[in-house]
């Protein structure tokens, strides 16, 4: 396991009642009531949570990499983020699907810049080997 060499950043929240409950952040910018995926509740769930971080991580890998290139992105570039519940054995485990689009790039370049991204996101190091991630190229 690989430390950290400096810490950047740290978030802090506080969450009651789990899936069921509520989550808020030290700083107030996160204030967000929790359901269970396919309940009746109103609010959202880990996995909502976690396909909203992971896709907004790579955008900021796919930027960093791109910059270090010397690469320009599309001002539209996204990602569409799934995230999979299901059972692994006894246990529950995820998967992630994250379908990205880099529209008017060389496809080619754009797999690249994916690539390269991939080895760069904190997501996708703290997922490696850990769970499945596929990357698709819209």
């Amino acid at each position: 396991m690989a430390s950290l060499d400096k810490v950047l950043y740290t978030a802090r929240t506080h969450t009651t009642g789990g899936r069921d409950g509520a989550s808020s952040s030290d700083d107030g910018r996160l204030d967000i009531s929790l359901s269970s995926p396919g309940g009746a509740g109103k609010g959202t769930n880990p996995e909502q949570l976690f396909a909203a971080g992971y896709s907004a991580c790579f955008i900021g890998a796919l930027k960093a990499v791109a910059a270090r290139q010397k690469v320009t992105l599309p001002q539209d570039l996204a990602i569409d983020a799934e995230v999979d519940l299901g059972p692994v054995g006894q246990a529950f485990g995820i998967a992630v699907r994250l379908n990205i689009s880099l529209p008017g790039m060389d496809k080619a370049q754009a797999q690249e810049l994916v690539d390269t991204a991939h080895q760069v996101c904190p997501y996708s190091n703290a997922t490696r080997g850990n769970i499945d991630v596929t990357l698709t190229l819209a």
